[in-house]
């Protein structure tokens, strides 16, 4: 039977990346609706492909955000199964007149959307999506003639200055339903079990919750943007923001980073306007995925597709760049890095990429996948971007002929090797604490520990670049 729609009838509002109440759109509508909310978070196919350490990180913003609704009365329902399924039963369920949620832009969750509000629509429920994980819709930024930028420096020129709205002010309360709908346990669903004891190694260094974050953005603003473009590619400081993590899981929202970065600029802060820049630059990997939505598993530039890239992921080689074990140092900590807290430094992202891609001449999806199983703050949009600007095949990116010497990166970025010490154990007569937590972290199967001899490297800073460069020089494109 189908719902009688009226203003009294309970919404029920789908989260997903959106879990805050500050700056949120969705939900501050759905309370000023007067009517019952039930917020429900689907444990939903896109959910179930989550790399082992999005899921864990993903499992740990949900438990925050439940405590966060029962703090102002109301609950998350967790529900598991394909998400118009689960819509549909909980419609039937609670009576719901009503299902709203916060727009995605990724083509899975774009596929996606349009198949739920039309089947909801089809069943006279209103079905209704916010904006609110971006600071501008992506089809609302044009060119001058009409159509998409494919550069970020014109992108940045086109929303520098848009107003993209005050943030709004926090959710106090959220009317509840007489009854709620059964909820599954969190605790049941596992989420952390892919990490196997990688968990625990992993789990100090995060930063979970919409409070974490607001103290995490005010703590930048207040110590750290003066020298943020000065520091911020020295990666044994923490030079940068590190609220990566938080945006991806809606813990902030970018209009709070945004005004943060503009009232920064405007007092003078010297680091602010590049701030600022990097939340755009996030901005425009979304504007690139909503109009060409194959940057997330094909080469942008399309003549891309006949380099001689390897996709053999079980090479040798290939092993010893996820395992940390080049041979080569920044690359070696990055990576290590990234198993002991699930992020990597900005800049030794670059290294590794161009590592991956050049020296090793190995598939930019390769390591997109490995970061998409890897990385805390793993976005579809950010990941297929970075990827794609370090192999040299995607929009505005680094010249395939550019490659980084990660050597004299090294000496340049870490010249006393503080970096490199935090992370590579081999060698050192007394390692700290975190070059340690790297042996806890990895697979058992891989049988490394720290007695044993650093490597020597697969392939040379030199030798790479030569058999780089030949490979471009004699392209078939």
């Amino acid at each position: 039977m189908v719902p009688v729609m009226s203003d009294t009838s309970p919404l029920i509002f789908w989260l997903r990346r959106d879990l805050r109440l500050s700056d949120h759109q969705g939900l501050s509508a759905a309370a000023a609706s007067g009517r019952p909310v039930i917020p429900v978070f689907i444990h939903d196919e896109t959910v179930e492909a989550l790399g082992a350490a999005p899921k864990f990180r993903m499992g740990r913003a949900l438990e925050e955000f439940s405590k966060t609704l029962e703090g102002i009365g109301s609950r998350l329902v967790f529900r598991r199964g394909r998400a118009q399924e689960v819509l549909d039963a909980l419609v039937a369920e609670t009576g719901a007149g009503a299902v709203w949620w916060s727009r995605l832009y990724d083509p899975e969750a774009r596929e996606l959307d349009g198949e739920i509000k039309g089947a909801l629509r089809a069943r006279g429920i209103e079905a209704r999506s916010f904006s609110g994980h971006l600071l501008f819709e992506p089809w609302e930024v044009e060119t001058k003639t009409g159509g998409f930028y494919k550069v970020y420096s014109p992108y940045w020129r086109a929303v520098r200055g848009n107003d993209p709205g005050s943030p709004l002010p926090r959710v106090k309360a959220l009317r509840g339903p007489d009854v709620w709908p059964r909820s599954d346990q969190l605790t049941d669903w596992r989420m952390d079990a892919a990490m196997n004891r990688g968990a625990a190694v992993l789990a100090p260094h995060l930063t979970v919750g919409e409070e974490a974050a607001a103290d995490r953005l005010g703590n930048f603003i207040d110590e750290g943007i003066a020298r943020y473009g000065e520091l911020r590619d020295i990666p044994s400081v923490d030079g940068t923001s590190r609220l990566s993590e938080n945006l991806t899981y809606g813990e902030i929202s970018p209009r709070a980073c945004w005004h943060a970065g503009m009232r920064a600029m405007e007092e003078g802060q010297q680091g602010a306007e590049k701030f600022v820049k990097e939340v755009v630059w996030r901005e425009f990997a979304y504007h690139l995925v909503y109009h060409t939505p194959w940057i997330t598993h094909g080469n942008w530039r399309r003549e891309w597709d006949a380099f001689p890239w390897n996709e053999d992921d079980t090479r040798p080689e290939v092993l010893a760049w996820k395992q940390g074990r080049t041979g080569i140092r920044f690359v070696d900590a990055a990576m290590r890095e990234l198993h002991v807290t699930g992020y990597m430094h900005n800049r030794a992202r670059m290294i590794a990429a161009s590592y991956l891609t050049k020296h090793l001449m190995t598939h930019w999806r390769v390591g997109l996948k490995w970061f998409e199983e890897h990385l805390v703050d793993w976005d579809p949009a950010a990941n297929a971007m970075g990827w794609q600007w370090a192999a040299g095949s995607g929009p505005d990116a680094s010249p395939y002929f550019r490659v980084f010497n990660p050597e004299s990166q090294l000496e340049k970025f870490d010249p006393k090797r503080t970096y490199a010490r935090r992370w590579i154990a081999e060698g050192q007569r007394d390692p700290g604490q975190d070059a340690l937590a790297y042996f806890d972290a990895v697979p058992r199967r891989w049988g490394l520990s720290p007695e044993m001899a650093y490597p020597a490297p697969v392939v040379t800073a030199e030798a790479g670049r030569k058999a780089a460069l030949a490979a471009y020089e004699t392209r078939s494109f």
